[in-house]
Protein backbone atom coordinates (compact mmCIF):
# COMPACT_ATOMS: atom_id res chain seq x y z
CA UNK A 1 0.00 0.00 0.00
CA UNK A 2 2.95 2.22 0.00
CA UNK A 3 1.56 3.69 -3.82
CA UNK A 4 -1.03 5.59 -1.32
CA UNK A 5 1.55 7.65 -0.11
CA UNK A 6 2.53 8.72 -3.46
CA UNK A 7 -0.62 10.19 -4.22
CA UNK A 8 -0.26 14.21 -4.70
CA UNK A 9 -1.63 16.04 -1.70
CA UNK A 10 -4.49 17.79 -3.02
CA UNK A 11 -3.93 21.57 -3.14
CA UNK A 12 -6.93 22.68 -0.81
CA UNK A 13 -5.88 24.83 1.33
CA UNK A 14 -3.59 26.66 -1.24
CA UNK A 15 -6.16 27.20 -3.41
CA UNK A 16 -8.60 28.51 -0.57
CA UNK A 17 -5.55 31.38 0.36
CA UNK A 18 -5.39 32.09 -4.01
CA UNK A 19 -9.00 33.21 -3.87
CA UNK A 20 -8.66 35.17 -0.64
CA UNK A 21 -5.85 37.03 -1.87
CA UNK A 22 -7.44 37.30 -5.32
CA UNK A 23 -10.47 39.11 -3.68
CA UNK A 24 -8.67 41.56 -1.15
CA UNK A 25 -6.43 42.39 -4.28
CA UNK A 26 -8.90 43.23 -6.86
CA UNK A 27 -11.99 43.88 -4.91
CA UNK A 28 -10.67 45.93 -2.13
CA UNK A 29 -12.83 48.43 -2.59
CA UNK A 30 -15.51 46.49 -1.93
CA UNK A 31 -14.47 45.20 1.16
CA UNK A 32 -13.45 49.25 2.05
CA UNK A 33 -16.95 50.12 1.30
CA UNK A 34 -18.31 47.81 3.37
CA UNK A 35 -16.43 48.72 6.22
CA UNK A 36 -17.08 52.09 5.56
CA UNK A 37 -20.58 51.62 6.03
CA UNK A 38 -20.76 49.06 9.12
CA UNK A 39 -18.23 51.30 11.00
CA UNK A 40 -20.11 54.29 10.46
CA UNK A 41 -23.56 52.50 11.09
CA UNK A 42 -22.17 50.87 14.78
CA UNK A 43 -20.34 54.11 15.58
CA UNK A 44 -24.05 55.82 14.87
CA UNK A 45 -25.63 53.45 16.65
CA UNK A 46 -23.26 53.40 20.18
CA UNK A 47 -23.30 56.57 20.17
CA UNK A 48 -27.10 57.25 19.80
CA UNK A 49 -27.19 54.04 22.74
CA UNK A 50 -24.60 56.21 24.89
CA UNK A 51 -26.05 59.66 24.50
CA UNK A 52 -28.69 58.76 27.04
CA UNK A 53 -28.44 57.62 30.71
CA UNK A 54 -28.16 54.28 31.74
CA UNK A 55 -31.82 54.05 33.60
CA UNK A 56 -33.31 56.15 30.81
CA UNK A 57 -32.29 53.02 28.14
CA UNK A 58 -32.89 50.60 31.20
CA UNK A 59 -36.52 51.89 31.79
CA UNK A 60 -36.85 52.11 27.30
CA UNK A 61 -35.79 48.85 26.72
CA UNK A 62 -37.86 48.00 29.59
CA UNK A 63 -41.20 48.90 28.31
CA UNK A 64 -40.15 47.73 25.00
CA UNK A 65 -40.27 44.35 26.33
CA UNK A 66 -43.77 45.28 27.86
CA UNK A 67 -44.68 45.96 24.37
CA UNK A 68 -43.69 43.39 21.91
CA UNK A 69 -44.84 40.69 24.62
CA UNK A 70 -47.07 41.46 26.84
CA UNK A 71 -45.48 39.19 29.79
CA UNK A 72 -45.04 40.80 32.80
CA UNK A 73 -42.14 38.05 33.13
CA UNK A 74 -40.41 39.19 30.38
CA UNK A 75 -40.50 42.84 31.96
CA UNK A 76 -39.52 41.58 35.39
CA UNK A 77 -36.41 39.76 33.19
CA UNK A 78 -34.92 43.00 31.42
CA UNK A 79 -35.57 45.41 34.18
CA UNK A 80 -33.66 43.47 36.79
CA UNK A 81 -31.03 42.23 34.23
CA UNK A 82 -30.08 45.13 32.79
CA UNK A 83 -29.99 46.64 36.17
CA UNK A 84 -27.24 43.81 37.18
CA UNK A 85 -25.22 44.88 34.18
CA UNK A 86 -25.52 48.48 34.72
CA UNK A 87 -24.36 47.21 38.56
CA UNK A 88 -21.39 45.27 37.52
CA UNK A 89 -20.06 48.23 35.43
CA UNK A 90 -20.34 46.52 32.05
CA UNK A 91 -23.17 48.82 30.58
CA UNK A 92 -20.84 50.07 27.84
CA UNK A 93 -19.61 46.81 26.39
CA UNK A 94 -23.06 45.28 26.77
CA UNK A 95 -24.07 48.26 24.39
CA UNK A 96 -21.61 47.72 22.18
CA UNK A 97 -22.34 43.66 22.31
CA UNK A 98 -25.74 44.80 21.45
CA UNK A 99 -24.90 47.02 18.86
CA UNK A 100 -22.68 44.51 17.18
CA UNK A 101 -25.74 41.78 17.26
CA UNK A 102 -28.01 44.06 15.93
CA UNK A 103 -25.97 45.20 12.75
CA UNK A 104 -25.29 41.46 12.06
CA UNK A 105 -28.82 40.15 12.05
CA UNK A 106 -29.88 43.13 10.15
CA UNK A 107 -27.05 41.69 7.20
CA UNK A 108 -27.86 38.47 7.77
CA UNK A 109 -31.72 38.57 7.50
CA UNK A 110 -31.31 40.81 4.54
CA UNK A 111 -29.04 38.43 2.55
CA UNK A 112 -30.70 35.32 4.23
CA UNK A 113 -34.44 36.00 3.60
CA UNK A 114 -33.92 36.05 0.34
CA UNK A 115 -31.83 33.47 -0.20
CA UNK A 116 -34.08 31.47 1.54
CA UNK A 117 -37.41 32.36 -0.84
CA UNK A 118 -35.16 31.62 -4.09
CA UNK A 119 -34.52 27.99 -2.53
CA UNK A 120 -38.18 27.58 -1.54
CA UNK A 121 -39.48 28.43 -5.21
CA UNK A 122 -36.69 26.37 -6.84
CA UNK A 123 -36.02 23.29 -6.68
CA UNK A 124 -32.33 23.88 -8.80
CA UNK A 125 -31.47 25.99 -6.24
CA UNK A 126 -32.19 24.23 -3.35
CA UNK A 127 -30.54 21.58 -4.26
CA UNK A 128 -27.37 24.03 -4.56
CA UNK A 129 -28.02 25.99 -1.22
CA UNK A 130 -28.79 23.40 1.47
CA UNK A 131 -25.54 21.45 0.97
CA UNK A 132 -24.15 24.35 1.37
CA UNK A 133 -25.93 25.73 4.43
CA UNK A 134 -24.72 22.16 6.19
CA UNK A 135 -21.06 23.07 5.05
CA UNK A 136 -21.68 26.31 6.82
CA UNK A 137 -23.35 24.90 10.31
CA UNK A 138 -20.54 22.19 10.68
CA UNK A 139 -17.69 24.21 9.93
CA UNK A 140 -15.91 25.34 13.75
CA UNK A 141 -16.88 28.40 14.49
CA UNK A 142 -13.27 29.82 14.53
CA UNK A 143 -12.95 29.03 11.34
CA UNK A 144 -14.85 31.81 10.28
CA UNK A 145 -12.47 34.29 11.96
CA UNK A 146 -9.85 33.44 9.56
CA UNK A 147 -10.90 34.97 6.37
CA UNK A 148 -12.07 38.07 8.37
CA UNK A 149 -9.11 39.39 9.06
CA UNK A 150 -7.09 39.61 5.43
CA UNK A 151 -10.11 40.49 4.21
CA UNK A 152 -11.28 43.12 6.93
CA UNK A 153 -8.29 43.55 9.30
CA UNK A 154 -8.66 43.21 12.64
CA UNK A 155 -11.51 45.07 14.40
CA UNK A 156 -15.40 45.23 14.53
CA UNK A 157 -15.85 44.92 10.76
CA UNK A 158 -14.09 41.71 10.58
CA UNK A 159 -15.93 40.79 13.35
CA UNK A 160 -19.58 41.47 12.12
CA UNK A 161 -18.64 39.40 8.34
CA UNK A 162 -17.87 36.44 10.20
CA UNK A 163 -20.66 36.90 12.67
CA UNK A 164 -23.44 37.36 9.34
CA UNK A 165 -21.42 33.88 7.69
CA UNK A 166 -22.16 32.14 11.50
CA UNK A 167 -25.13 33.56 11.67
CA UNK A 168 -26.91 33.78 8.32
CA UNK A 169 -28.09 29.69 7.50
CA UNK A 170 -31.08 29.29 10.14
CA UNK A 171 -32.52 32.57 8.25
CA UNK A 172 -32.04 30.81 5.09
CA UNK A 173 -33.30 27.25 5.99
CA UNK A 174 -36.30 28.07 8.15
CA UNK A 175 -37.53 30.79 5.37
CA UNK A 176 -37.53 27.83 2.68
CA UNK A 177 -38.90 25.46 5.46
CA UNK A 178 -41.45 28.05 6.33
CA UNK A 179 -42.56 28.26 2.38
CA UNK A 180 -42.27 25.01 1.51
CA UNK A 181 -44.97 24.04 4.49
CA UNK A 182 -47.72 25.77 3.53
CA UNK A 183 -50.12 23.21 2.48
CA UNK A 184 -50.59 22.81 -0.80
CA UNK A 185 -54.26 22.75 -1.18
CA UNK A 186 -53.96 26.72 0.05
CA UNK A 187 -51.56 27.05 -3.13
CA UNK A 188 -53.76 25.12 -5.25
CA UNK A 189 -56.60 27.08 -3.63
CA UNK A 190 -55.04 30.22 -4.50
CA UNK A 191 -53.76 29.17 -8.13
CA UNK A 192 -57.45 27.98 -9.04
CA UNK A 193 -58.73 31.94 -8.54
CA UNK A 194 -55.72 33.24 -10.73
CA UNK A 195 -53.47 34.78 -8.27
CA UNK A 196 -49.28 35.59 -9.78
CA UNK A 197 -46.80 33.79 -8.20
CA UNK A 198 -45.86 37.13 -6.12
CA UNK A 199 -49.19 37.23 -5.22
CA UNK A 200 -49.23 33.80 -3.60
CA UNK A 201 -45.85 34.74 -2.36
CA UNK A 202 -46.70 37.97 -0.81
CA UNK A 203 -50.64 37.05 0.32
CA UNK A 204 -49.97 33.38 0.92
CA UNK A 205 -47.09 31.81 1.43
CA UNK A 206 -45.28 34.58 3.59
CA UNK A 207 -48.04 34.79 5.87
CA UNK A 208 -47.86 31.54 6.56
CA UNK A 209 -44.30 30.97 7.10
CA UNK A 210 -44.12 34.09 9.78
CA UNK A 211 -43.83 31.95 12.73
CA UNK A 212 -41.51 29.64 11.14
CA UNK A 213 -39.47 32.61 9.95
CA UNK A 214 -39.61 33.95 13.05
CA UNK A 215 -37.84 31.42 14.92
CA UNK A 216 -35.39 31.37 12.11
CA UNK A 217 -34.89 35.16 13.01
CA UNK A 218 -35.06 34.26 17.03
CA UNK A 219 -31.84 31.38 15.81
CA UNK A 220 -29.81 34.22 14.33
CA UNK A 221 -29.69 36.41 17.14
CA UNK A 222 -28.43 34.48 19.17
CA UNK A 223 -25.94 32.31 17.04
CA UNK A 224 -25.14 35.98 16.77
CA UNK A 225 -24.72 36.61 20.06
CA UNK A 226 -22.55 33.68 20.54
CA UNK A 227 -20.16 34.98 17.79
CA UNK A 228 -19.67 37.94 18.57
CA UNK A 229 -18.15 36.81 21.95
CA UNK A 230 -15.78 34.57 19.65
CA UNK A 231 -15.03 37.31 18.08
CA UNK A 232 -13.44 39.51 20.03
CA UNK A 233 -10.25 37.46 19.42
CA UNK A 234 -10.11 39.43 16.40
CA UNK A 235 -10.52 42.94 17.81
CA UNK A 236 -14.54 42.82 18.55
CA UNK A 237 -15.00 45.00 22.01
CA UNK A 238 -18.06 44.77 24.00
CA UNK A 239 -18.28 41.76 26.66
CA UNK A 240 -16.75 39.24 24.41
CA UNK A 241 -13.81 41.88 24.91
CA UNK A 242 -14.18 41.76 28.61
CA UNK A 243 -13.99 37.52 28.38
CA UNK A 244 -11.07 37.90 26.69
CA UNK A 245 -9.42 40.18 28.54
CA UNK A 246 -10.23 38.29 31.86
CA UNK A 247 -8.86 35.35 30.29
CA UNK A 248 -5.56 37.23 29.48
CA UNK A 249 -5.22 38.58 32.78
CA UNK A 250 -6.31 35.70 34.75
CA UNK A 251 -9.26 37.79 35.99
CA UNK A 252 -12.07 35.15 36.42
CA UNK A 253 -14.39 37.14 38.57
CA UNK A 254 -14.43 39.85 35.92
CA UNK A 255 -14.60 36.73 32.91
CA UNK A 256 -17.68 35.12 34.75
CA UNK A 257 -19.50 39.07 35.38
CA UNK A 258 -18.77 39.64 31.67
CA UNK A 259 -20.32 35.61 31.00
CA UNK A 260 -23.14 36.59 33.11
CA UNK A 261 -24.18 39.71 31.07
CA UNK A 262 -23.92 38.25 27.79
CA UNK A 263 -26.55 35.36 29.41
CA UNK A 264 -28.97 37.92 30.29
CA UNK A 265 -28.57 39.52 27.35
CA UNK A 266 -29.12 35.97 25.68
CA UNK A 267 -32.26 35.56 27.94
CA UNK A 268 -33.82 38.91 27.15
CA UNK A 269 -33.35 38.63 23.33
CA UNK A 270 -34.55 35.28 23.30
CA UNK A 271 -37.60 35.85 25.50
CA UNK A 272 -38.98 38.66 23.44
CA UNK A 273 -38.34 37.02 20.18
CA UNK A 274 -40.18 33.54 21.36
CA UNK A 275 -43.31 36.22 22.42
CA UNK A 276 -43.32 37.88 19.75
CA UNK A 277 -43.29 34.72 17.12
CA UNK A 278 -46.07 33.47 19.53
CA UNK A 279 -47.72 36.33 18.25
CA UNK A 280 -47.27 36.14 14.80
CA UNK A 281 -48.60 32.18 15.43
CA UNK A 282 -51.65 33.18 16.27
CA UNK A 283 -52.67 35.84 14.13
CA UNK A 284 -51.78 33.29 11.56
CA UNK A 285 -54.21 30.78 13.12
CA UNK A 286 -56.52 33.47 13.16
Amino acid sequence: MDWLNNIPRIPIGDAIDYAITLFSDNFSFLTKAFSDVVESGIAILIQGLMFFPPWVLILAFTALAWFLSRKRSVMLLTLIGLFLIWNMKLWGPMVSTLALVLVSTVIAMIIGLPLGIFAALSQRAYGVIMPILDVMQTMPAFVYLIPAIPLFGLGPVGAIFSTVIFSMPPAIRLTCLGIRQVPIELVEAADSFGSTRRQKLIKLQLPMATPTIMAGINQTIMLALSMVVIAAMIGAKGLGGEVWKAIQRLEPSRGFEAGIAIVIVAMILDRIMQRVGGKQTGATSQ
